[in-house]
């Protein structure tokens, strides 16, 4: 676990993520990522300089037989506030819209939803769980499947909702966050959207695995060349 802490400590100071009296609703989706961040962040606070607040925010997207008890439990269990909002997104994405490549619909709603309920909560700033290997995926989908250089930002100021977005697990990788949840024996729920494993993020994941076998470091370089060239942060 001081592994996590160091990674997220450095990438919350490398880009200026948490200031002094900042409120942060973590976007708690259930799985290893969001609650290993929703631990480090709750953890964090009791010692960081800068003082913070936390509160948890589940958006329930209507799949049946979903139960949060668990998740609540668990932030009952660090002193964190919990939120659960209920909303028609799976009925919006697959039961009216039919869609067939539903993630792009299904992100941009529940971010809406996110948002607006850590403003209504008095939250300045929303902490999603995108990791290392989140960011070198999304950079060659960008690429793939729309022709640009781009991946998202490690911190967005969102003029709009005047919410601050920041992503404090950009510096660990996925196999560090599914070795802490075994290890915090966090309560993680399997995503039950039919669409889980069948989209092009997976694919990108298959193919950024493969990657390998050119370079073992390739994933790593890919990563450092986005600091550097995107997010203009040097070495």
């Amino acid at each position: 676990m001081q592994h996590i802490f160091s990674k997220v400590r450095k990438a919350v100071e490398d880009f200026e993520m948490i200031e002094e009296g900042d409120k942060i609703a973590v976007g708690v989706s259930a799985g290893k990522d969001s609650l290993t961040m929703l631990y480090t962040l709750s953890f964090m606070r009791r010692f960081y300089p800068k003082k913070f607040d936390v509160v948890a925010i589940t958006v329930d997207m209507g799949f049946e037989g979903m139960v949060f008890l668990p998740i609540k439990e668990f932030c009952d269990k660090i002193d964190v506030e919990f939120h659960l909002v209920p909303s028609q997104i799976k009925q919006i994405v697959f039961d009216i819209r039919k869609e067939e490549n539903p993630c792009s619909l299904c992100a941009n709603l529940r971010r809406g939803i996110l948002n607006s309920t850590a403003k209504s909560l008095g939250c300045n700033k929303v902490a999603l769980g995108h990791h290392l290997d989140d960011v070198v995926e999304t950079f060659f989908l960008s690429l793939f499947f729309e022709g640009r250089i781009y991946c998202f930002s490690p911190k967005t100021y969102l003029d709009r909702t005047q919410i601050t977005t920041i992503r404090p697990m950009i510096y660990l990788k996925e196999h560090d966050l599914r070795a802490a949840a075994r290890k915090l024996e966090l309560p993680v729920i399997t995503n039950p959207c039919p669409a889980n494993g069948k989209t092009n993020r997976q694919r990108m994941k298959e193919f950024v695995k493969s990657l390998k076998q050119f370079h073992p470091a390739t994933k790593d370089l890919v990563f450092n060349a986005i600091k550097r060239n995107i997010w203009g942060l040097k070495d």
